[in-house]
């Protein structure tokens, strides 16, 4: 019996399966968050490397689930939500007339994301309480979802049958022609586009070896020990500070993800003065910069709920360390500047390759040299040396304070105060900076290959070494770039 007129996808789901297992609910997060990685991957696997058409379409809740720009760019996506009307818009977003046959007759396009849209649930409906994902491609179709029961307890479901999916899509469907009738027939158009066709085995292989890679690896047996000196131990349930982190992470990420997508859709319009074009670009970079913030402290709660960083490692491939320089080092001297600090480079001529996580390594650095930058003083000078050592490659960050009086040896800055703020943060009292502490910064360097360690020298202040492992050592000259 369905607890409501229409059935939730829960619902839906659960009359495919034999039986429905309840967990508790941060087990059955942690396998909502994996699979939603997993798919991630999967879409970036299977979908073509040309973002000049869409190629697939997500109808999401409670808020957009992928951030890797490939799939911002070529998938359009219906976010559906029962909480009041986006602030944004100051009523609900409906299918934007970008998409072929879809229209909104009290917005124009420049209101609306041409790749996103926003449709309302009634707030008694219990899909409400639901997060779901529906993916629709030419290749396969794949529906997941996370539920929370009166018992407290939760069930994550997930099902690459077609009719399973097309089930799932026709109770979604109902709940538009309750409120949006007009814009049914258009949207189950555009979701019939995608054909139902079973998925290829070694699709759904693929989303399984996937799946595998993002679960944290279990607890080292005990052996023999007997169970009575042991401590108590709940691997699934991180403590509360590291949850609270987490949720936070989200919660700011996604509405700053809403606010960079208008922000780029209008500087996108040529009508615009220089000066708003300007400010909208400050709007861009602050949005990126605290989005990147906060994917890393996500990434380091993550890490923590994990037993060890052996998990993510599986995804360490050989990389041209000159890209994500050429690409970092800008920001970093833009980040300088704007605290009125000097910053120089020394390169080798010519970069090895490095072993470590393409996708990571460049936010991982950045946000070291963000927190660096902010605990000096104004008027310092950063020296950034990458070097080769053995078979690793040593990128150190060193401090010195600029004097006026260059007949003076400088004087190196005073450490920092930090206080921890959890186990997983620290408070600069001097900036009202938040940060990762250098424990979880640490940890997530060894998820990448590499190594951090951080010193008091006389003369420079703290200096930062961080150690990444060569594929091929190589003896490169050095060269300055300023």
């Amino acid at each position: 019996m369905y607890e409501w007129i229409l059935p939730s996808l829960s619902e839906v789901l659960a009359e495919s399966q034999s039986s429905v297992v309840e967990y508790s609910p941060a087990k059955a997060e942690q396998q909502w968050r994996v699979s939603l990685a997993a798919t991630e991957h999967l879409l970036l696997n299977t979908l073509a490397t040309s973002l000049d058409a869409t190629q697939g379409l997500v109808l999401a809740a409670p808020a957009p689930l992928f951030s890797q720009p490939k799939l911002t760019q070529s998938l359009q996506t219906v976010t559906f939500t029962a909480k009041p009307f986006n602030p944004l818009a100051l009523m609900p977003f409906q299918m934007p007339t970008a998409i072929p046959g879809l229209g909104y007759a009290n917005a124009t396009v420049d209101q609306i994301a041409p790749q996103e849209s926003v449709l309302p649930l009634l707030p008694a409906d219990p899909l409400a309480s639901e997060q779901f994902c529906l993916v629709f491609t030419d290749k396969f179709r794949l529906v997941l979802v996370l539920a929370e029961h009166k018992n407290g307890k939760k069930t994550f479901s997930f099902s690459f049958e077609p009719e399973v999916v097309q089930q799932a899509w026709r109770s979604l469907g109902a709940r538009v022609m309750l409120s949006n009738p007009e814009f049914f027939a258009d949207l189950d158009a555009l979701v019939q586009q995608y054909s139902p066709v079973a998925p290829d085995y070694r699709t759904v292989i693929q989303f399984s070896q996937l799946l595998l890679q993002q679960l944290p690896e279990p607890e080292a047996d005990t052996g023999n020990i007997p169970p009575s000196p042991l401590p108590p131990v709940c691997p699934s349930s991180p403590r509360p500070d590291v949850e609270l982190l987490q949720a936070f992470a989200h919660e700011v990420r996604t509405p700053l993800t809403t606010i960079r997508t208008m922000t780029r859709l209008l500087l996108k319009r040529r009508d615009l003065p220089a000066n708003v074009i300007s400010r909208l670009e400050i709007i861009d970079h602050e949005c990126t910069e605290q989005i990147d913030r906060m994917e890393l402290l996500f990434k380091a709660a993550e890490l923590e709920t994990s037993a060890s960083v052996k998990s993510s490692r599986t995804q360490l491939t050989p990389m041209s360390l000159d890209q994500v320089l050429q690409q970092s080092i800008p920001r970093w001297q833009q980040a300088a500047h704007r605290r009125n600090l000097t910053l120089d480079v020394v390169l080798p001529q010519q970069l090895p390759t490095v072993v470590s996580n393409p996708t990571m390594l460049d936010q991982v650095l950045t946000g070291l040299m963000e927190n660096f930058t902010r605990s000096l003083p104004s008027g310092s000078h950063i020296q950034v040396q990458v070097i080769p050592a053995g078979d690793q490659l040593k990128l150190q960050l060193s401090p010195q304070l600029q004097r006026k009086d260059t007949s003076k040896a400088a004087i190196p800055a005073p450490p920092p105060i930090r206080k921890a703020l959890g186990q997983l943060l620290m408070f600069q009292p001097e900036t009202g900076t938040i940060s990762l502490n250098i424990a979880a910064t640490k940890h997530l360097f060894q998820a990448i290959g590499g190594k951090l360690i951080v010193r008091q020298r006389p003369h420079y202040g703290e200096v930062l070494t961080i150690f990444l492992p060569l594929e091929v050592s190589s003896q490169p000259k050095s060269g300055v770039m300023s």
